[in-house]
């Protein structure tokens, strides 16, 4: 790369290339929910709720994020060490119906399955108006993270606030008259089952209960298990307030305030229940310190710490035209082909925003397939951490879109899952270290689940990545130090253990699985889905490989361990491409049982790792070529795989196709309130999207920053303020007619910056906290 030095890249004061436009951060609609896939969510991490906006019948389905059916448990099968020799030999014999017998009888979990995740239950809030609503309108205020319903009443407005702050960790509901206008209103929690509501004289509801789960061989054992408890505090403002049957009937008021948090018995510590808490003075002890203050302080408490987090960045694609239709109308003219640039900058800004609001402080559980939202009790998948492709991509936005401290919540969990995940190693694969499989759930289940498709031992290494990228992005030795490092050495022990000699003189990982895909036996046709090295394994066993000896250099420590590993690495096999030109997806070039299939794990080395980049020509080449076959066959037909395409094309520096897939993604997989759908609703495929918006316009792998590096042609102007890149630089820049007219590095840690846009290059050295104006570089100057 060619270094330019120039004077004009001093540290300077510059305004922001952009900043949030407000009054297009709004989902806003003209009608109430109809269904809970259009009701909208808030949350601070650790409560959520859907808020449906109904004037007459208002819900809010509350979620808490640990409260799961289920119980602590071991749950890995007590033969798989003694058939492990076996089902390797079946596998590299080529006998792999006999190993899938061995699999299904030695290795599958007992019990194979887990239960679900489930919703705390619902406030009500049942109005009772003389004269009919007119002037509705609903929204979300991104720039917020408010809620809100507005209507008239004989000429008189009622408003409705709903947000989470997760300074007062709890959820407040504000119901405002103006003028001479009065609420009259019965304010009730419920919930279907294992709950009992009892309201009292001091404006309080008390929601108790214990999920008792019913015997299942398959799911564990039955019985009395986690105790929740939620808590709502309600003041009128005028008016009276009387408890009738299990809730609080209010009359004539002209405001209403409700504050409710929830608590269960969890203690993240143990990944257990705790007998020694009790949720109800939990709840207690929380909305004591919320006390007295008003909805202003409230809402005070919540915009400052909530802005402080969301206002870091900005993106657009220049003036939003658009933004005074309803957003459901908006969706159904992209549904039908049309573009809309305003849209695709909302649903950015809603993905920054699901994930701030599904998993950081005061949570302590990371974004779950449904982030924290879950209105079922047996939730679709269990509503679980799916550890094989979508817990992974709900944090592919974390670091380049500035919200670092979600990514905390999931490396905090990872580390405490490498304690069970230790038992695994060791009892079913003879190994140290630790790993998981494909599910996990918050009681650190990390047995194989499900079937033989849930035989994954590289999950847990893969489950690795976004811990390192986390101190790639910020360089924070301390946390590399105290929290990455071990949980990547853990992982490292586990693959020294765990690879073998295959037949060909690899080292490589048996069994083996690309996840949920199958191939066809050679000579009789019939699917099987066990392998030895999958690609898939290849190229997370490298990855791992290749960040712990980066790490222990970092460090200064475990020299020597760093050399065995790079001796292993060396006998690993190669990535290899197919007769047709595709990345080879198996040990060897097997043909596919679905050529559309939904996961596309072989090509994990071209995003999020990489390992496939330009500077591998033929490997990029055959990428594309892979991409367009799933593609031609079908492919990119579930929500998260579509937002895994356009992370794939970004990579590929394709901008237009990117763009086409975004359009794709929200046409054919996005819900009315802009949840992704697989179907059904499920969140990976909101933060895959998010972060292939971010891929496009912002790359940091290659060692370099690279400006722009998938600009589609439809997005000919826009600017975005404060996306990330690694090395702890952030990011500030506008274009017009496709150039770059601005642009600003800010410097966190100081150090080289190394910049590319188009066929141009520069190096420069950076001081913590500098400003940088790239108009020299940007001129040629």
């Amino acid at each position: 790369m060619t270094k330019i030095f120039t004077t004009l890249l001093l540290p300077i004061l510059l305004t922001t290339a952009c900043k949030n436009n407000e009054s297009s951060l709004k989902l806003w609609y003209n009608k109430p929910a109809s269904d809970w896939n259009e009701a909208l969510p808030v949350g601070n991490g650790r409560l959520g709720a859907m808020v449906f906006g109904d004037p007459a019948r208002e819900r809010l389905q509350i979620n808490e994020e640990s409260i799961w059916a289920g119980s602590k448990i071991n749950n890995n099968n007590p033969e798989a060490l003694t058939n492990f020799k076996a089902l390797r030999e079946s596998i590299f014999s080529g006998e792999i119906k006999k190993a899938e017998k061995i699999a299904e009888a030695d290795f599958i979990g007992t019990p194979p399955r887990i239960r679900s995740y489930q919703p705390l239950g619902d406030l009500l809030i049942n109005y009772e108006w003389a004269d009919p609503v007119d002037g509705y309108r609903r929204e979300l205020d991104l720039a917020s993270g408010i809620a809100s319903s507005r209507f008239t009443v004989r000429g008189e407005e009622y408003t409705e606030k709903v947000f989470v702050p997760a300074v007062s960790n709890a959820l407040v509901v504000y119901l405002k008259a103006s003028g001479r206008g009065r609420i009259n209103t019965v304010i009730s929690l419920s919930r279907e089952r294992d709950a009992t509501v009892k309201a009292e004289s001091d404006g309080r509801i008390l929601l108790k209960g214990q999920i008792v789960d019913a015997p299942d061989s398959l799911s564990g054992p039955g019985g009395a298990h986690m105790r929740f408890c939620a808590e709502a505090r309600i003041r009128a403002e005028g008016g009276d307030a009387a408890v009738e049957g299990n809730g609080i009937r209010i009359r004539n008021a002209s405001g209403i305030l409700i504050v409710l948090t929830a608590a269960t018995d969890y203690n993240i510590e143990k990944l257990d229940t705790d007998a020694s808490i009790d949720p109800a003075s939990v709840c207690s002890g929380i909305l004591d310190r919320a006390e007295g203050m008003d909805i202003k302080a409230l809402e005070n408490d919540h915009l400052e710490e909530y802005r402080d987090i969301f206002d870091r960045v900005s993106l657009d694609f220049g003036p939003d035209s658009l933004n005074s239709m309803p957003t459901d109308e908006r969706l159904a003219r992209v549904k039908k082909g049309a573009a809309d640039n305003g849209l695709i900058a909302l649903y950015f800004a809603y993905g920054r925003y699901l994930l701030m609001s599904s998993s950081r402080q005061p949570g302590v559980l990371p974004a779950n397939l449904q982030g924290i939202w879950n209105k079922d009790l047996n939730a679709p998948w269990n509503s679980d951490f799916h550890t094989n492709i979508n817990l992974q991509m709900n944090y592919w936005p974390a670091e380049v879109c500035n919200l670092p401290e979600t990514a905390v919540i999931l490396a905090d969990f990872i580390k405490r899952l490498t304690i069970p995940g230790s038992v695994t190693a060791r009892e079913m694969y003879g190994a140290g270290g630790w790993t998981l499989h494909h599910l996990v759930d918050p009681f650190g289940r990390t047995g194989v689940a499900d079937g033989v498709w849930g035989i994954t031992p590289t999950d847990g290494p893969w489950m690795t990545f976004p811990l390192f990228e986390h101190y790639l992005f910020t360089l924070d030795t301390g946390y590399l130090r105290k929290t990455a490092y071990p949980v990547i050495k853990g992982s490292v022990e586990f693959l020294l253990g765990f690879l073998t000699m295959s037949p060909e003189g690899y080292m490589v990982t048996n069994p083996s699985h690309s996840p949920e895909n199958s191939y066809r036996i050679p000579g009789t046709g019939e699917p099987a889905m066990l392998t030895y090295s999958a690609t898939v394994d290849i190229e997370t066993v490298n990855a791992v490989f290749d960040n712990f000896i980066l790490a222990s250099e970092i460090l200064g420590i475990d020299q020597e361990l760093a050399r065995r590993v790079r001796g292993i690495k060396f006998k690993m096999p190669p990535v290899t491409i197919n007769a047709n030109g595709t990345i080879r997806e198996w040990i060897k070039d097997y043909e596919e049982v679905e050529p559309g299939h939904r996961h596309m794990s072989h090509l994990l080395a071209l995003y999020p790792l990489a390992q496939i980049t330009p500077r591998t020509p033929e490997l990029y080449r055959a990428a594309g070529k892979t991409i367009a076959r799933r593609l031609a066959n079908g492919g990119g037909h579930t929500g998260w795989s579509r937002a895994w395409i356009v992370n794939f094309y970004a990579r590929l520096h394709d901008g237009d196709k990117a763009y086409f897939h975004i359009g794709e993604l929200l046409g054919k997989s996005t819900l009315n309130n802009l949840f992704d759908s697989h179907p059904p609703f499920q969140i990976d495929g909101n933060f895959g999207g998010t972060a292939g918006i971010a891929e496009m316009l912002l790359q940091s792998h290659q060692g370099f920053i690279e400006l722009l590096p998938a600009l589609p042609s439809g997005w000919s102007t826009g600017s975005f303020r404060g996306l990330v890149a690694r090395g702890g630089f952030v990011v500030d820049l506008s274009w017009e007619k496709g150039k770059i007219t601005n642009a600003v590095i800010h410097s966190k840690k100081g150090g080289q910056c190394r910049l590319k846009y188009g066929e141009k290059s520069f190096e420069f050295t950076t001081r913590a906290g500098g400003k940088y104006n790239l108009k020299g570089f940007l001129s040629g100057s």
